[in-house]
């Protein structure tokens, strides 16, 4: 096979530029030759018409050639170049010698590693401006790290802690993730990371599924998540003709659905946003009812609740309750509030 055919192989197969190509690979074959003849001033240039790397060597013109590697005499100097001069410099087509194996080994680990490089930078520019976007690709394999999706040409690591733990993803199936990173040098065999598992990325779904929140007409004030258990958002309305929760939900959940489908079974939890932290609170302790909420020195907030509403603003293992203080910056203490009939009892008792 001519070397032509397997360039314009990597530049059709890859998307690579012709030019980059080429010019690694005469890195590649001068490499080789310099490193068996090092004597020798070398240069490699590519020819189109047939397609080949041609060597030269630049040598010195003299009368009476003394050293081969560094000399070429008069007579034959002339023939490539007849003004030419003793003194003058030239660089004739390198005839002398040819590369055994391990030079041959040497060009090729060499093209390899440059044309990785080159794919590599290809990526990196393709990708860069959509860092921080939803992507969506085919899951292509499971390895111990995490699972491989495949975006187009290039595989992208949605490693496990970027995972809605217990979510059943599936070989060949569609997935969409976030964009986390994106590297200029692979790390490992990967350049693209994923991620299904932060807030950014159910942010990034209200953009999507919600023209307001696009827009900014509705604002995402805050919002905390435990990947396969909840999401708290607190949003604002920027127009006082919009309900900032409702627009969010939609005619019968059909805005909010589509994002809790992508979720699996976690749950979410709008509150409008309001200048009174007390409001906040309580509101972020959905959906447990609160009766009454104080602000202590700005680092805590007492919270007075009905027993029967206690577990409700806890949680399962304490995620509702840890969210609501993430959400507001806020230690929650919960207090309990005393029934009239516990009141009274606790007056007769005294009494008697």
């Amino acid at each position: 096979m001519k070397l032509s055919a397997v360039i314009e192989g990597l530049v059709e197969e890859r998307g690579l530029d012709k030019e980059e190509v080429v010019s690694v690979v005469c890195s590649g074959v001068l490499a080789a030759f310099q490193k068996k003849y090092p004597d020798v001033e070398l240069k490699a240039i590519y020819n189109h018409k047939i397609g080949e790397v041609e060597l030269f060597a630049t040598k010195t013109v003299v009368s009476s050639v003394h050293d081969s590697a560094k000399e070429v005499s008069l007579r034959k100097a002339k023939v490539l170049d007849p003004k030419i001069r003793v003194g003058d410099v030239i660089s004739v087509p390198f005839e002398e010698g040819k590369i055994g194996r391990i030079e041959i080994l040497t060009a090729k680990q060499f093209i390899a590693n440059k044309i990785r490089g080159l794919e590599q930078g290809a990526t990196y520019k393709d990708y860069i401006d959509k860092k921080g976007m939803i992507v969506s690709g085919i899951v292509h394999k499971k390895e111990r790290a995490g699972f491989v999706v495949k975006l187009g040409d290039v595989m992208a690591l949605l490693p496990q802690g970027g995972m809605i733990p217990q979510e059943p993803l599936r070989v060949g199936h569609p997935v969409r993730a976030l964009l986390k990173d994106v590297l200029p040098v692979a790390r490992g065999d990967y350049q693209l990371f994923l991620d299904r598992a932060s807030a950014e990325f159910v942010k990034k779904l209200l953009e999507i599924e919600i023209p307001e929140v696009f827009e900014g007409i509705v604002e995402i004030k805050k919002i905390v998540r435990i990947a396969g258990y909840k999401t708290k958002i607190v949003v604002a309305s920027n127009s006082k003709e919009i309900d900032p929760v409702g627009t969010c939900v939609g005619v019968g959940g059909s805005r909010i659905k589509p994002i809790l489908r992508e979720l699996g079974q976690e749950k979410i939890d709008l509150i409008e946003w309001s200048d009174s932290q007390e409001d906040l609170v309580a509101e972020s302790l959905k959906p447990a009812e609160v009766d009454k909420v104080e602000i202590l020195d700005n680092k805590k907030a007492a919270v007075w609740l009905a027993q029967d509403q206690r577990s409700l603003a806890i949680g399962k293992m304490g995620q509702n309750i840890l969210l609501a203080s993430r959400l507001v910056g806020l230690e929650i203490q919960l207090q309990d509030v005393v029934s009239e009939e516990a009141v009274e009892k606790h007056n007769l008792e005294d009494d008697e």
